[in-house]
């Protein structure tokens, strides 16, 4: 496991530009953290990347947010408001894993399904900074 400090928003939407340079399509990311650790700051330094950061919003209410690019598909998931695992198969998420990068807000719920390799990346706020922010990232071998 590694681990990564950000000290603002920025730093993290920079973090996740350069992790998303070795991202490839079939990849898939879960994000873990509570409210406001920085998750959708991610997911906006991803799509900044493959320049389509003015299309982010957050899933929260559709579950699923896809973004075209002319090189690759990227599907941000929030499964916050699903009840259980049965939600997710029943939206057909699971049809979403080899079309482009998948990228799962609150994906604890996905995890023991996973039958594939995944990154889990984990934020911890700091108690004494509001800015500050630990990043682990795992590769996790499913």
């Amino acid at each position: 496991m590694k681990q990564y400090i950000t000290n603002n928003e920025s730093e993290t939407i920079d973090f996740a530009y350069n992790f998303a340079k070795n991202l490839k399509s079939g990849d898939i990311i879960i994000l873990s953290g509570e409210l406001g650790s920085g998750k959708t700051k991610f997911v906006q330094g991803v799509l900044k990347y493959f320049n389509l950061e003015n299309e982010i919003s957050s899933p929260t209410f559709t579950i699923v947010n896809e973004y075209c690019s002319p090189t690759i598909n990227i599907y941000h998931f929030d499964l916050y408001r699903l009840e259980d695992i049965d939600e997710f198969y029943a939206i057909g998420g699971d049809e979403y894993f080899d079309k482009g990068i998948c990228i799962f807000e609150w994906g604890e719920i996905l995890e023991p399904e996973l039958k594939q390799k995944y990154i889990k990346i984990s934020y911890k706020k700091d108690p004494t900074n509001l800015d500050k922010r630990t990043l682990y990232v795992e590769e996790v071998n499913a």
